[in-house]
């Protein structure tokens, strides 16, 4: 027993002292960078077709024999003979945009896809496509509205927008999704959701139980409504669920605008649906995995994928690894405490 307690003692310490290292890093990393201007990003981009081509490729040098791969591939540079004629022609084959969007409860991968959509929107054009490969369970109204808003300038631009969906697109991640012209969808994804929450706890009482007074000094009748430390009123409550039903109307309303073929009221419940479910409710428009669906389109266009990438300094790293691993604990419980009912 005594080992055990010793080394118990000795693990805590050395906890201790890594979180205390990271934590001066962190600091440092911030003075450092503190007043000094964001280094750009890069935007990268990598052809699919040829990905897709190195994985049919990497099995035909398994399964076939030299003479089956010799005739095969005198076959192939025939037929890249012939597509080479043709690219001198006028007509071309169309170009397909691929994005990524893995949302968290901030949308944070906004930074990066405002970028790409700006990016691609310079050569896009009607006859293109952007297809957007979307999971996220939501989160902040005001964070998935400018998420929004980035793929609206691509509809507004004319250029046809599919949304791709394997896991999740719930809430704020099928305010992002209804945007698109067609919504694909893996049969057992998640999707819905159309309400608003909102929830926070209310510790008054036992603060009032310890003799602790806490005062809430607002200038205008309702700059607070319902606090975590003061005590709430029944007039606040109305007025926190009045906003919540006017949010909730937005939300509605937004929809049914790029979506005109759903019956709202009766999908904008809070519900979830799974892809089998979704797609008689009309919430989408398909069921294939993005994979079936871009291996398809890469027989019969060009398709790249845009990533826009933020170029960071060894400080940055060091200070955005510390802050990440506080981020990434809390993200999971709230991910955790709100999702449950997926699970």
């Amino acid at each position: 027993m005594d080992f055990f307690t010793e080394y118990a003692s000795f693990l805590a310490k050395t906890v201790t002292l890594v979180i205390a290292i990271l934590v001066v890093l962190a600091s440092f990393a911030a003075l450092r960078s503190k007043g000094r201007r964001k280094s750009a990003g890069q935007l990268q981009v990598s052809k699919l077709n040829d990905f897709y081509k190195g994985l049919r490729e990497r099995l035909e040098q398994t399964l076939l024999d030299k003479d089956q791969l010799k005739a095969l591939r005198k076959g192939e540079a025939k037929t890249e003979k012939s597509e080479k004629k043709q690219k001198n022609k006028p007509q071309t084959r169309p170009r397909v945009f691929v994005l990524d969007f893995d949302g968290d409860i901030k949308a944070s991968a906004t930074e990066s896809l405002r970028h790409e959509i700006t990016a691609l929107l310079t050569l896009a054009t009607p006859k293109d496509e952007v297809v957007l490969r979307l999971e996220s369970g939501g989160g902040m109204v005001h964070s998935y509205g400018l998420a929004s808003s980035q793929l609206a300038r691509i509809r507004e631009a004319g250029v046809p927008l599919t949304v791709c969906i394997d896991k999740v697109a719930a809430s704020g991640g099928y305010m992002m999704a209804c945007i698109g012209e067609k919504i694909i969808s893996a049969p057992f994804a998640i999707l819905g959701s159309i309400g608003v929450v909102a929830q926070l706890p209310n510790v008054n009482r036992l603060l009032k139980k310890h003799d602790i007074d806490f005062e809430v000094l607002t200038a205008g009748e309702y700059k607070r409504t319902l606090t975590v430390f003061g005590e709430n009123t029944e007039k606040g409550r109305e007025k926190f669920q009045e906003d919540l039903d006017i949010t909730h109307q937005l939300f509605k309303n937004f929809v049914a605008r790029y979506r005109p073929q759903l019956a709202i009221d009766e999908v904008a419940t809070g519900e979830v649906w799974l892809g089998i479910a979704a797609l008689d409710k009309q919430l989408v428009d398909e069921l294939k995995t993005s994979d079936e669906y871009l291996a398809d389109r890469a027989k019969k266009a060009e398709v790249y994928h845009l990533h826009y990438a933020e170029r960071k300094s060894l400080q940055e790293r060091i200070g955005m690894a510390a802050s990440g691993s506080v981020d990434r604990v809390l993200l999971n419980w709230w991910s955790r405490l709100t999702q449950q009912r997926f699970w």
